[in-house]
């Protein structure tokens, strides 16, 4: 299923929605180009979990940790990541067994070392300009997610209901 945008503000308010169904334990694989609005997409999940702090990418440190009304929080942002054994070095088995939401950003680059993804977001601009986000669940709760999200904006969302 998918969910097309008119503008960021179209998905930042769809990714607060998506905050307001999520529980933990939970892994969200961020899979599209640069720029296509990963980041943005996570910061408006994380506001909408409570977290007041600057949301930035972790484009270098690789993770930031954040504390939710939900738990524990760890967005990733894999891109620079060379090897996934890297991930190795800031201690991503000390997570594994925690009770956590996982916002993962370029997870193809931490293969093997990251736990299973419970549901797969890829987003893209289209030509129009407007954003599509491709809804992919991998666990039988996170469709019911899916069925209360609010409908695109300026496009359609297909397969949802």
């Amino acid at each position: 299923m998918h969910w097309d945008f008119a503008d960021t503000k179209a998905c930042q308010d769809w990714g607060q929605q998506l905050a307001l169904r999520l529980d933990i334990p939970a892994v969200i694989y961020l899979e599209g180009d640069l720029g296509v609005g990963k980041t943005t997409l996570t910061q408006a999940v994380l506001r909408a979990l409570g977290v007041t702090q600057s949301v930035k990418s972790p484009t270098y440190t690789l993770m930031e940790q954040y504390q939710t009304r939900i738990g524990p929080a760890l967005h990733l942002d894999l891109y620079r990541l060379l090897e996934p054994e890297e991930l190795e070095f800031i201690g991503i088995r000390d997570y594994l067994g925690e009770s956590t939401l996982w916002l993962v950003e370029w997870p193809e680059r931490g293969a093997g070392f990251l736990p299973s993804a419970d549901l797969s977001l890829t987003l893209s601009i289209l030509d129009s300009g407007s954003h599509r986000l491709e809804w992919q669940g991998h666990q039988p709760r996170v469709q019911d997610w899916a069925r209360s999200l609010p409908p695109s904006s300026g496009g359609s969302n297909s397969g949802v209901g």
